[in-house]
């Protein structure tokens, strides 16, 4: 049986190379992001390449609309095997940590822990029907070692790390893995270790191999 990635925060880099990389390997592709039109298109690139792949639109912070896309995924294409959460943080939760009030907290809280949260809810009865499972969280080096000019980030990083390894361990015994993938600093094209292919490469390894929590895709000192 065919079953699907569903990339949320799927766009033309990270999204793209872990939808071809998946792709290749037999899964069907849900594509998820705020844009239908973005996502529609690259569906499109990847049906031109052999990938059956379809979009759907959400928004992270909206609830309903990523418990309706995740829905619709798997109605359209499939059971949910393998979850990807990878949105990229809006800059303005990158605040220094004196100039961060509660109100600066709502978005990156919303973000970071209610979408994961809610991502997670919705795909879980159908991987444990499956008998398997795999919820990769990628996150950038503040999930790590915080920083004052990024509390935003560093904060709900942190909450959404804690909850990935809470699922890691609780989840385990269900065949279902949950990791983390930390990407130090930017995703760079052509780079060794950070490249989008590079990455995803590294993505379906956490995947295939299945062991241990957290990884990290380059040296944080590297960021």
């Amino acid at each position: 049986m065919t079953t699907t990635i569903a990339i949320i925060g799927a766009g033309p880099g990270l999204g793209a190379a872990v939808a071809r990389r998946f792709g290749r390997e037999g899964f069907d592709v849900a594509l998820v992001s705020r844009s239908l039109e973005r996502t529609t298109a690259l569906a499109a690139e990847l049906a031109a390449e052999g990938i059956t792949a379809r979009g759907f639109a959400a928004d992270v912070r909206d609830p309903k609309t990523l418990e309706a896309a995740l829905d619709a995924a798997t109605a359209t294409l499939g059971p949910i095997e393998v979850l990807q959460y990878s949105p990229v943080p809006q800059p303005d939760f990158m605040r220094p940590v004196l100039e961060t009030g509660p109100e600066d907290l709502h978005g990156p809280i919303e973000f970071s822990v209610y979408g994961p949260v809610t991502a997670v809810r919705q795909v879980l009865p159908g991987m444990q029907r499956l008998g398997r499972g795999t919820v990769l969280l990628v996150n950038g080096g503040t999930a790590v070692v915080p920083h004052p000019d990024r509390a935003g980030t560093s904060i709900a990083f942190a909450a959404e790390s804690a909850y990935g390894h809470l699922l890691h361990d609780t989840l385990a015994a269900d065949g279902i893995h949950v990791a983390q993938l930390i990407v130090p600093g930017a995703i760079i094209a052509g780079h060794p270790r950070k490249d989008p292919g590079a990455l995803a490469d590294t993505l379906w390894a956490l995947h295939r191999d299945r062991h241990g929590f957290r990884h990290f895709a380059d040296d944080l000192d590297a960021a």
